[in-house]
């Protein structure tokens, strides 16, 4: 009976945890879904995704949320932990018919409180270019499915480009796009640019340029998502084959690769400060990878099914201190870190100096969160003992700061290490902008402009070193298409040709000859995490987990987003807890006067 009481209690839905920071809580009226709030069925559909941009409202409230349930897309102002959702004033709703949304981007360089530009990824095989605020669809790529007819499993924008996108698919292949480039009425002819190790690279053979730019075939099987590196430079990939790949994105070398302990993985994220990869996927496991040593350093077990995502949580760390005189910040510095660009850039300095040959100084515990189809959040700490296990533990006094101590891209003057070794050094004037609330890490806003032909036409001629960091500020006015019908139909699509150019060596991996290298090391070859909390937070599937400022955002396959106020930050919510309705809107509309 005990043993009952027990497995009841552990497949009881939770609405608050603690760590070492405080009470984490789960807020009921910032849920957003499906208007009608009829749960989802979910079989056959594609996940659930959830996107965030701040379009810089003047109101001060800016931030924006897109999310997909099924074959419906949803554009809601994001109201957070101080406001409840409104569901009935959605800014934009899409349904589709033939096919389903899969993923989606924002763009945070030219995101206003009047025009911000989205990516759509659809189970088809195509990418649409949508502005929600103007409710306009401005251009379809892969129209006619010539270039690719295998679903989307991850699209973004190449950081510091307000014109420039990645698209992968479960075939295998990755494609960079130009939203300024049609895609042609044939299918594309390539030609090879870089071949490697299980990848190629190749270049669209035409007359006139036109997309995809770039074809890039990683691997075997789908390739899951990819993930650019905070100073975009480096691409992370995962595919089905088990494999993380890394990659210099603009050299196109391979930098390092990883194999799961077994089965596919499925997802990737870098930490803020670009040290360090951490995957997941059908091994139930979280693996943590050292980009500078190229090699796994921790696995993480405390799910019991797949790991659907893994992110860094870039607000809450600690600082331990082994010379006064390394850190004279108070408290007060550490609350003004989010808001003062200058002491960012002085704390990235001091986060940095751990890893560098300073061996004196701040080291830095990273923190960082998964969600698997267990239905369960978990969180986790990389600790010292785990990144530096020959050096010995300093006796510092440890300062936990919760919300405002950021890691800036690594961009902001300090170094990020590149696959030769050595660091690779970036401008020292360069400010790191806010960070993004997307899916993806922040991106570092480079702005380089220019001639588009000619800067795009030797890009692709001379490789493709100039495509990760061009930014089109000058760009002309883009002519919109036509408007976006409710239900645009993208199905009854007949395909004329396929890509049959696949040049690319694909060697079957044997796992047994894997298991044990430095590849994939065996589970006793290193540090095992253990979670710091482990919840059952949903009925389905988890399938997003996002870190904001002030709270956690999680969604499950049932179409429900869900905030997670962090502590200290749910006080509007206690004092309206216990208010009916009609008190609740009178004390929020006292709140908005006053401009709490």
């Amino acid at each position: 009976m005990a043993a009952e009481g027990g497995g009841k209690e552990m497949n009881e839905i939770k609405t608050q945890f603690t760590t070492r920071e405080g009470l984490y809580k789960l807020l009921s009226h910032s849920e957003y879904s499906r208007p009608n709030r009829v749960p989802f069925n979910s079989q056959g559909s594609n996940p659930v995704r959830v996107s965030f941009v701040n379009v810089n409202d003047q109101s001060g409230n800016g931030d924006r949320l897109c999310f997909n349930v099924g074959r419906e897309l949803y554009f809601y102002i994001y109201k957070g932990v101080r406001k409840a959702a409104d569901l009935s004033k959605p800014i934009d709703k899409r349904i589709y018919k033939g096919t389903q949304p899969t993923c989606h981007d924002f763009n945070h360089l030219t995101a206003t409180a009047e025009s911000v530009s989205l990516l759509v990824g659809f189970s088809a095989g195509q990418v649409q270019l949508i502005d929600p605020i103007k409710k306009e669809t401005s251009k379809l790529f892969n129209e006619e499915r010539l270039i690719d007819k295998s679903r989307v499993t991850c699209v973004k924008w190449v950081p510091g480009s307000e014109s420039l996108f990645l698209v992968a698919h479960s075939s295998g292949n990755m494609y960079l796009y130009n939203v300024e480039h049609t895609c042609g009425t044939t299918a594309p002819h390539y030609q090879l640019l870089k071949q490697g190790e299980s990848f190629a690279v190749h270049t669209c053979k035409s007359k006139s340029t036109r997309n995809p730019l770039l074809k890039w075939t990683v691997g075997e099987g789908a390739l899951n998502e990819f993930a650019f590196s905070p100073d975009g430079k480096f691409l992370a990939c995962v595919s089905q084959d088990g494999f993380l790949r890394v990659f210099n994105f603009d050299s196109v070398e391979l930098h390092g690769t990883m194999k799961s302990y077994f089965g596919g993985l499925l997802c990737v994220c870098w930490s803020p400060d670009g040290k360090y990869i951490v995957t997941g996927g059908e091994d139930d496991l979280v693996t943590v990878w050292s980009f500078v040593d190229c090699r796994v350093i921790a696995r993480g077990h405390g799910h019991k099914s797949w790991v659907s995502v893994v992110a860094f949580d870039p607000y809450t760390t600690s600082v331990e201190e082994s010379d006064p005189m390394e850190f004279s910040g108070s408290d007060e510095d550490f609350q003004d870190l989010h808001f003062g660009r200058d002491r960012a850039n002085s704390t990235q300095s001091r986060l940095s100096k751990r890893n560098s040959t300073d061996s004196r100084p701040v080291s830095v515990t990273y923190r960082f969160g998964s969600v698997g189809q267990d239905t369960q959040l978990c969180l986790w700490d990389l600790t010292e003992d785990i990144l530096f296990p020959h050096q010995p533990l300093s006796r510092a006094r440890t300062h936990t700061n919760v919300m405002n101590a950021t890691s800036p891209p690594a961009g902001s003057g300090g170094t990020n290490p590149g696959s030769n070794g050595n660091s690779i050094t970036t401008p020292g004037n360069s400010v790191p902008p806010p960070l993004p609330r997307s899916n993806s890490l922040p991106h570092s806003a480079v702005s380089n402009t220019g001639s588009k032909s000619s800067v795009m036409d030797g890009a692709i001629a001379s490789g493709v070193s100039k495509f990760a960091t061009l930014s089109l500020h000058d760009r002309k006015e883009r002519h919109h298409e036509k408007d976006h019908k409710r239900n645009h139909s993208m199905g009854h699509i007949s395909s004329k040709s396929s890509d049959k150019l696949n040049l690319v060596t694909k060697t079957k991996t044997d796992p047994a000859k894997t298991l044990g290298t430095p590849l994939c090391p065996r589970m006793e070859d290193v540090p095992l995490l253990e979670p710091l909390i482990c919840k059952k937070i949903a009925h389905e599937r988890l399938t997003v987990l996002i870190f904001l400022e002030d709270c956690i955002v999680t969604a499950c396959q049932e179409g429900f987003i869900c905030t997670w106020a962090r502590p200290g930050k749910v006080v509007t919510c206690d004092l309206l807890s216990g208010c009916d309705l009609l008190a609740r809107k009178a004390f929020q509309l006292l709140l908005d006067l006053i401009g709490f």
